[in-house]
């Protein structure tokens, strides 16, 4: 096995063995506290630009769901099931143990090889709690992970609009013979949201960022998670603005949540270390319910500066930080967390039925 180094910003180094692609890469790294899921995490393009750090001490023991020959996710009734894209999103992987033997029914492949297939190098035979502990402190920091030596430009996904790198260049119908058409923004969407609305029959226009919805004949518009600062899709931003002035439904997830906010004159800024995993506890504005939910995201929502005809829905009961916020009169909704979760629990994705509702709402 090679040698590797991960190198931070910060000076510091840490060596490992080398696994994955034989290649070097540059990113920001994060943490993710997910127990299971790294196939669906690893093809989560709100991850694009970001070297993925792993805190379950064991990973790749359950394989991945994918063509060993052609890394194509395997191809199931209604789409992709077990992923959500088509690739690899992350820039690099790191892990504590790495399974060199997998076992699961649905599992084509090994994680090594389909990381050496996808061109993404890894590192392995790391302290991954005492690195997690050390971006907590000083938040997340931008990354080198280096294969034996062989050194690569530093790269800050960050500075640039990665929802370019991501979203579909064309649009895509996908047809339901339901009753209501709605127009899905992709901002680099995972196939579960897709999936959540197709179960409840609606027809879905999927649409790139930066395409001009606004004379578009449907019932409601779902704006996707995606990665990166919210503040580069200003064509995004735009064409929400122009949007509001349609009395039709609105529901915004992730990266969408932080664009309506931004779009209504609300301001986000940069998290220290940000939220991912499946286990962030987030509460109801004023009840004591509190859900489970799935979540991927490095910026917030600034609920103190959301004009006075929004209010906010969820709030994050770690730090306080906002969830969700709804219109205080027209049918606008939306969530920091992911509903459609996988992986993760399906506390939220009632979220869903309730942009429905609002759909099946004579206006």
């Amino acid at each position: 096995m090679r040698s590797g180094q991960l190198i931070l910003a910060d000076g510091s180094s840490i060596t490992g063995a080398h696994f994955g692609a034989p290649v070097s890469k540059a990113g920001e790294v994060v943490f993710n506290t997910g127990m299971v899921g790294y196939p669906e995490a690893m093809t989560d393009p709100s991850y694009r630009g970001q070297i993925l750090v792993l805190t379950y001490p064991l990973v790749g023991n359950y394989g991945v769901p994918v063509n060993g020959h052609s890394n194509r996710p395997v191809e199931l009734a209604g789409g992709l099931q077990n992923l959500e894209s088509d690739r690899i999103q992350i820039s690099g992987l790191v892990v504590s143990t790495v399974a060199r033997e997998y076992s699961h029914w649905t599992a084509v492949a090994s994680l090594d090889s389909w990381l050496k297939q996808s061109g993404v190098p890894a590192l392995c035979d790391v302290d991954t709690r005492a690195l997690t502990k050390k971006l907590r402190i000083q938040g997340c920091m931008l990354g080198k992970l280096l294969c034996e030596e062989v050194d690569t430009p530093w790269d800050d996904p960050n500075q640039r609009n990665l929802t370019v790198e991501v979203s579909p260049s064309e649009q895509r119908w996908y047809p339901t013979q339901g009753k209501k058409k709605v127009i899905l923004v992709d901002l680099g969407c995972k196939e579960s949201i897709l999936r959540c609305l197709l179960t409840r029959g609606l027809d879905v226009l999927r649409v790139p960022w930066n395409f001009d919805w606004s004379q578009e004949e449907v019932h409601g518009i779902v704006l996707s998670n995606g990665p990166g600062d919210p503040k580069m899709c200003l064509e995004t931003i735009a064409m929400i603005r122009r949007g509001f002035a349609r009395n039709i439904p609105f529901l915004g997830i992730c990266l969408g949540h932080q664009l309506l906010a931004l779009a209504a004159g609300a301001d986000t800024s940069k998290m220290k270390y940000g939220h991912r995993g499946q286990n962030q506890p987030c509460l109801g504005v004023g009840t004591r319910r509190c859900f489970i939910t799935s979540q991927n995201h490095g910026f917030a929502v600034n609920d103190q500066t959301l004009p006075p005809e929004w209010k906010p829905w969820f709030f994050n009961a770690n730090d306080g930080t906002n969830e969700g916020m709804r219109h205080q009169t027209r049918p606008i909704l939306s969530v920091q967390f992911h509903p459609e979760a996988n992986p993760g629990p399906v506390d939220t994705r009632f979220v869903f039925d309730e942009f429905v509702s609002l759909l099946n709402h004579d206006r």
